[in-house]
């Protein structure tokens, strides 16, 4: 029962989000109701045909018109069951592709934070195999639910007419198909939630794996991954052969039913037909339509167990769909921009408290902080103490639980998120490039500027010499995450992209951060031009940067910590914050 409902409300919630699907049920429940009343006549035409051709009642000139029908009958019914199948695979391609592209702007109006709640591994098997599994619930469970509702009834109301002994056998014994298959669908749904996690937790773990080899080899923990990965998928695979031999099983254990059930309206009706107590049409009649009236319940139970992983990834699509950003409620924004649009502005931290979804501890408690307009700010701090939450903050990634966030004393929360943001530049401490030309990669900071704009940010960054060096310059194409620059390039890159920005309120996350010391001082100089005539607050972890900065601001434990006036005095990395 519960397999049912979960199926039942699965489908309400398609059809109200889908609407093409309420025509393809149209569409369904006419061609079951048409197939059935060729399985009825097919059945009439041929019991009609063998009883009159053995006892001679039928002669060759009434029997070639039978059987010319016959014909014609069975290609209806073929094209029917063809027909259904493409109407299936067509709903299930629309399905399909209108979950994926609701899944794809969910996780960018989710943005990077909020889908931390789903692993980025776990959401791309989710958009790729895992929609695919809806497949086999469109083009094979649906259609056979639908015919073993409509079949039934039909063959039964015509063999009442018939003979109705036979029909009180087949009343009583066709309960038994779905009763079975329903004890068994209990069992296999918690058997393919169990394969559809593992397999989710493999991919997950997979793309989280090979994303940070560079660390994990690193730190010598890559062999370490190998094994781990090895479990994972043996886990999987013992989970789906589990699950293939609850189906081989219980497509056997229905097989047997139907067949038993068969056999119990079949004896007694032969000994009626020795006794002359019905005829030979009429036997031959319910022979034909006995097994027609299981066929359809046996099919669906098989069916269900193709279709038990759909149903479960379907429940986890909309899960993702339903995630919502911010529990309170937001008011449309109403102011455009601040009053300097032009200039750098001043920024305050107004007792601001922030959690992270499903996480209980606060990452900023009460955080109160003053950055003048034109300040260079650095803050320092143990891993995890809630710098990065400070930016994500700016960026609007999460959005404050206590607090407000003031920019030349207007509240973040009012402003036009688009407006502000084009007010910033973010240079992450792992900038993402994406497979495509080195000066579109670039261009994100301004898609409208021209090569020379372009020339003269990769300048700027002092990025020009190792940019002239590959194979075609400003139109090489890089690879995914940018395959083929080191860390220290990619730096510079998405420095180039600040400086093509050209955003008065500039945020940098650990730019110098797993860089060897050439690199690191090449981001250094570029970062020091980068923020001059703009309000900065650079997250530092390393020394280089703090001669650069105007004030240094200690976060520990998601809290402002007692403040350092001067960066003079941690330069030789004496600050307790700041590595060597």
């Amino acid at each position: 029962m519960a397999d049912t409902s979960r199926s039942r409300a699965l489908e309400q919630r398609l059809l109200r989000e889908v609407p093409a699907l309420r025509t393809h049920r149209l569409l369904t429940v006419t061609i079951a109701v048409t197939t059935a009343s060729t399985i009825v006549t097919q059945a009439g035409l041929l019991a009609t045909v063998l009883a009159g051709a053995v006892t001679g009642e039928l002669g060759a000139a009434q029997i070639v018109p039978l059987l010319f029908g016959l014909a014609l009958v069975v290609g209806l019914r073929a094209g029917l069951s063809w027909g259904l199948a493409v109407l299936s695979q067509r709903a299930s391609a629309a399905v399909k592709e209108n979950l994926r592209g609701r899944l794809l702007t969910q996780a960018r109006r989710l943005g990077p934070v909020h889908l931390a709640r789903h692993r980025h591994g776990e959401l791309a098997t989710l958009v790729t195999r895992g929609l695919d599994t809806l497949d086999p619930y469109f083009t094979g469970y649906r259609p056979k639910i639908v015919a073993a509702v409509v079949v039934p009834l039909v063959v039964v109301v015509r063999l009442a007419v018939a003979d109705w002994v036979s029909v009180l056998v087949i009343v009583v014994t066709l309960p038994l198909v779905p009763i079975f298959a329903a004890l068994v669908g209990a069992h296999t749904r918690a058997r393919t939630a169990r394969q559809w996690g593992l397999l989710a937790r493999l991919g997950g773990h997979f793309l989280d794996v090979v994303a940070g080899l560079p660390t994990l080899r690193a730190f010598g923990r890559a062999r370490h991954q190998v094994h781990v990965v090895r479990q994972l998928a043996d886990a999987h695979r013992r989970a789906t052969m589990r699950t293939l031999r609850v189906a081989f099983l219980s497509a056997l254990m229905l097989e047997l039913v139907a067949t038993l059930s068969v056999a119990v309206v079949a004896v007694p009706l032969s000994l009626r037909l020795l006794a002359g107590s019905v005829d030979l049409g009429t036997a031959l009649l319910v022979l034909f339509l006995a097994p027609e009236a299981y066929l359809p319940l046996r099919a669906a139970g098989s069916a269900f167990h193709d279709s038990a992983e759909g149903v479960t990834v379907a429940e986890r699509v909309f899960a993702v769909l339903d995630t919502e950003t911010d529990a309170r409620p937001r008011t449309p924004p109403t102011i455009a921009v601040p009053r300097s649009a032009g200039g750098p502005p001043e920024l305050r931290f107004d007792r601001v408290t922030t959690r992270y979804p499903e996480r209980d501890a606060a990452a900023v408690r009460e955080v109160s902080l003053h950055v003048a307009a034109g300040e260079h700010l650095a803050l320092v701090g143990p891993s995890g103490a809630g710098k990065s939450t400070l930016l994500a903050l700016l960026l609007g990634f999460v959005h404050p639980e206590r607090g407000r966030i003031l920019v030349d004393g207007a509240d973040l929360a009012e402003l036009d998120p688009d407006a502000w943001r084009a007010r910033l530049a973010w240079v992450p401490q792992r900038p993402h490039l994406f497979a495509a030309t080195v000066a579109d990669n670039i261009r994100l900071g301004r898609p409208d500027a021209s090569l020379a704009d372009v020339r003269e940010a990769v300048h700027a960054a002092a990025a020009d010499e190792f940019v002239a060096a590959l194979p075609e310059g400003y139109a090489t194409v890089l690879g995914e995450r940018g395959a083929g620059l080191s860390t220290g390039q990619r730096q510079r890159i998405a420095l180039a992209r600040a400086f093509l920005r050209d955003a008065p309120v500039l945020l940098l996350d650990e730019p110098t951060a797993n860089l060897d010391p050439r690199s690191e001082s090449a981001v250094v100089d570029a970062s020091s031009r980068l923020m001059a005539g703009r309000t900065a607050i650079v997250v530092v972890h390393r020394p280089a940067m703090l001669a650069h900065v105007d004030r240094v601001v200690p976060i520990r434990d998601g809290c402002v910590a007692e403040p350092r006036p001067r960066p003079e005095l941690v330069l030789a990395g004496t600050h307790p914050d700041v590595e060597e």
